[in-house]
């Protein structure tokens, strides 16, 4: 992507230098496995409800000390507070064009675990979006995460991650998220998966409506970059994930789509930058 002198958000808030512990148990060695066990296991690129330590436990955050971040580590840093400037842009201009007001997210970055509205969370959950304060939260050591276990890598990958939290985000403003939420309550776990799906893949379009008006008003994408951002939303498809790890696929658990429904609605949204035309709740199963 091409961001030379593009601004930084001001609504980022770097909790990086603050390490936390979690209760015994929770099961995961290390931040290297992060990003293909957080989604085998129900997480996301955006899980969004109840985001809670797998343990039960409470999570604390505590001073790390003096941490020093390499060249790498700051260079995403600014890298994702250009990428949710771009959003913050984007979105404003779409919202005024529907006459709504958006009122941009904030952005967390943190290390191992970090305290929010929907609880405590550890960067096992993966980049997720809290609707109780409004607020993205990513420990940045997730992108080397996704190059390492599921070979999804480049600057627009990375861009496609945040703006798929902000898609919830935009979800929980037109009031899609909390509907959806009520509906998913008291039904069986087969038809909230379903239900859950939608809202992932329309967070996905909207990543992809975000993207094609970056471009439009910043000529952002340059060539490879719609690439890189098809195999990201390619390998984290539920049916890839599960026959990855357990050799064939439970579509009645899946919780955020196949490989080739990820692809279609972000291709939508790239397609069309409209944040009207399509919405997965409008579709069957057997159409999304």
């Amino acid at each position: 992507m091409k961001l030379d002198g593009r601004r930084e958000s001001s609504n980022v808030e770097d909790r990086r230098r603050m390490s936390g512990g979690a209760k015994a148990g929770l099961g995961i060695g290390g931040i290297a496995l992060i990003a293909l066990i957080t989604m085998l296991s129900g997480g996301d690129l955006g899980d969004i409800i109840n985001v809670v330590n797998s343990n039960g436990g409470i999570v604390t955050e505590q001073t790390a000390g003096g941490a020093e971040f390499t060249a790498q580590e700051q260079e995403l840093a600014t890298f994702s507070s250009k990428i949710l400037a771009g959003t913050e842009d984007v979105w404003s201009t779409l919202f005024k064009q529907h006459g709504l007001t958006y009122t941009p997210p904030k952005m967390v970055l943190y290390t191992n675990s970090v305290q929010t509205a929907c609880g405590g969370a550890t960067s096992a959950v993966g980049p997720f979006y809290c609707s109780g304060d409004q607020t993205l939260y990513i420990d940045l050591s997730f992108f080397s995460s996704m190059k390492k276990e599921l070979g999804a890598d480049g600057d627009f990958a990375y861009a496609y991650v945040i703006a798929h939290e902000v898609g919830h985000h935009v979800e929980y403003l037109l009031g899609t998220l909390q509907k959806v939420n009520r509906a998913m309550q008291g039904v069986s776990k087969t038809e909230a998966n379903r239900l859950s799906v939608r809202l992932e893949l329309l967070a996905d379009y909207y990543a992809g409506v975000w993207a094609n008006n970056d471009n439009r008003l910043f000529s952002s994408i340059e060539e490879g970059d719609i690439k890189e951002a098809i195999r990201c939303s390619e390998v984290i498809g539920d049916d890839y994930l599960q026959e990855k790890s357990y050799g064939r696929s439970m579509p009645d658990t899946f919780t955020h789509g196949t490989s080739e429904q990820r692809e279609r609605w972000l291709a939508l949204g790239l397609k069309y930058g409209d944040m009207t035309k399509y919405s997965p709740f409008n579709y069957s199963d057997e159409q999304l």
